[in-house]
């Protein structure tokens, strides 16, 4: 098993997060059906007729309708494509039933419980697989037809959820699908100031852990590759590393910039053959070299956050100075939008509060 699926397997296995993916990713009626108070994690390892063992299921029951008939949750998590998934997802279904009818579960009634599967899927692809087994077995029509197996799993394709539809959401299933979707250390630290404000009772302790620890072991060596994570036991811990990380990549940007402006000053003064020249030119190019690096920068990370720059925009980085493209780079974090950004001297407030 890699470290994703360890990563989501420690996640769901906190009662918030499931609660969470039924009532902000499942917009069906029976949802609200479900006393979500009653959520109850149950035992993934089994063992089939045969001795074979399953032991890495994350399966949640809850007491569904008036009849209080357990309804079992069985949460799949990809980073692959799978074009057979709902033939494995039936297969972990029947196992269920069997470990149930073996273990006396079933009730007074003897019924089978019903069964709700759901794959969370994160890869890059887009998912294209069949979420139905009837899809991938040959059509036949008429009496043959009623011999063949029917089953369907709930599809979350992360990557289908863009950031405008998430951002609103104080949902921590949202904010676990936009750390998925963010591609930069900036993006990164505004869910996760979010998330430090919504997970800071003492209760919330071990959720806290989880999600440091999988930010720690999953999302950031993939974002941040050459940078060596060091142990954290906080999401606090982790903001503060993100926040001295970006400083750092500011200051490295800016001696990046001084050095470019001074090989073109020189070059010029040089150039000019004359004292004055070479101090002009230096001058000249530090400050150009400067302002150049942060107009660059900044650009980036609007392009990042808002999308592609409007002339408007392209207009303003160009006539700034440097000094108003610095004040710039410190609100882009809080700013909701360019004319936000370019319209206060001050971040805006926390819009999820």
């Amino acid at each position: 098993m890699d470290d994703h699926d360890t990563g989501y397997r420690l996640l769901f296995s906190h009662p918030e997060m499931v609660r969470d993916l039924l009532t902000g990713f499942v917009p069906e009626s029976w949802v609200a059906e479900l006393d979500l108070d009653t959520l109850e994690k149950v035992s993934g390892s089994y063992v089939t007729d045969d001795l074979r063992s399953r032991c890495d299921d994350v399966i949640w029951r809850v007491r569904w309708g008036k009849e209080w008939v357990y309804l079992y949750l069985l949460l799949e998590f990809q980073s692959t494509v799978d074009p057979y998934m709902a033939v494995r997802i039936m297969a972990y279904v029947a196992l269920l039933y069997q470990d149930l009818i073996r273990t006396g579960q079933l009730g007074e009634t003897g019924h089978l419980p019903p069964v709700v599967p759901v794959v969370l899927y994160n890869g890059r692809p887009r998912w294209q697989a069949a979420t139905d087994i009837g899809a991938l077995i040959f059509p036949v029509t008429g009496e043959l037809a009623r011999y063949q197996p029917r089953l369907h799993y709930l599809l979350l394709d992360e990557g289908r959820f863009d950031e405008q539809a998430l951002a609103p959401l104080q949902n921590l299933v949202a904010a676990l699908f936009r750390l998925e979707n963010s591609r930069d250390a900036p993006a990164i630290q505004r869910v996760l100031r979010h998330l430090i404000d919504w997970l800071h009772a003492p209760q919330q302790a071990s959720l806290r852990r989880s999600f440091t620890e999988w930010l720690r072991r999953v999302l950031l060596p993939g974002r941040l590759p050459h940078i060596t994570i060091p142990a954290m036991q906080e999401l606090q811990e982790v903001d503060d590393m993100l926040a001295e990380r970006v400083k750092e990549w500011y200051a490295e940007y800016e001696r990046k910039g001084l050095q470019d402006g001074m090989r073109k000053g020189m070059a010029q003064g040089l150039e000019k053959g004359l004292e004055k020249g070479l101090e002009q030119g230096l001058e000249k190019g530090l400050e150009k070299g400067r302002n150049d690096e942060a107009r660059r920068i900044l650009s980036r990370q609007i392009t990042r956050r808002f999308g592609a720059l409007s002339p408007a925009t392209e207009a303003r980085l160009a006539a700034a100075s440097l000094e108003q493209l610095e004040l710039w780079a410190d609100l882009i974090l809080d700013a909701q939008s360019p004319e936000a950004l370019f319209g206060s001297n001050q971040p805006e407030p926390d819009r999820y509060r």
